[in-house]
């Protein structure tokens, strides 16, 4: 049995990234049969892996490793720039990944987006908007929703929207259309500054096997 001191806590995302996490964690030799079962649990502890899970909404991730519920988290990098949270960001994991994008209605694609000085942006993530706005020189009205982002320009909320896409089905069937590219977005290992201290002899050679997945095709390979 490994000492309660040396257990690692990982929160891992609900979601769409859930079953791709669980197979990196499988390639890597840990085991997740406990994880892969339907159930509503939310804590798991593998004694002989020496790790505790947590599974969590990947909004809330960044807040459970900055404030040191978990020694480390599993969660796309499109959370990470929005929330700023004080954690360290240690690998790029190579999957679960999606555009950040600006897209307006049909019809008023042919617009440059410096024309679109002052207009109204709807989003889900108003850092990550504001931020490549002002990057672009452009002053904006950000405007945040929590749902149906689509919605803002049919009905005359707001002329754009950034929003996170993958295949794009969803702007299409809404008549919207992308006109710029503000970020690309995988998932990210990141960990807490303290644990990364004191616990660096068990996060360490985790982070290398990882890495070492990544390197040979992460998922794919």
């Amino acid at each position: 049995m490994v000492a309660s001191r040396e257990i690692l806590t990982i929160a891992l995302p609900k979601g769409t990234l859930y079953k791709p996490t669980l197979k990196l964690l499988e390639k890597a030799g840990f085991n997740c049969n406990e994880l892969r079962k339907d159930s509503r649990q939310l804590v798991f502890t593998e004694e002989e892996d020496g790790v505790r899970y947590i599974i969590c909404r990947p909004t809330d991730i960044p807040t459970f490793v900055e404030y040191g519920a978990a020694d480390l988290g599993l969660v796309g990098k499109d959370t990470i720039v929005e929330q700023r949270k004080d954690v360290y960001e240690l690998l790029d994991l190579k999957y679960g990944f999606c555009r950040f994008v600006v897209a307006v209605p049909k019809g008023r694609e042919n617009l440059n987006l410096e024309s679109r000085n002052h207009a109204r942006v709807a989003t889900k993530f108003p850092r990550v908007a504001e931020e490549y706005f002002r990057g672009q020189g452009l002053q904006v009205e950000v405007i945040k929703l929590h749902g149906n982002i689509e919605l803002a320009p049919i009905v005359g909320l707001a002329e754009m929207i950034v929003d996170i896409v993958s295949t794009g089905r969803t702007l299409r069937e809404n008549n919207l259309i992308e006109i710029a590219d503000v970020m690309r977005s995988t998932t990210r290992l990141i960990a807490n500054r303290v644990s990364q201290q004191l616990k660096a002899g068990i996060i360490n050679p985790l982070v290398a096997r990882l890495a070492g997945i990544v390197e040979e095709g992460g998922l794919e390979g």
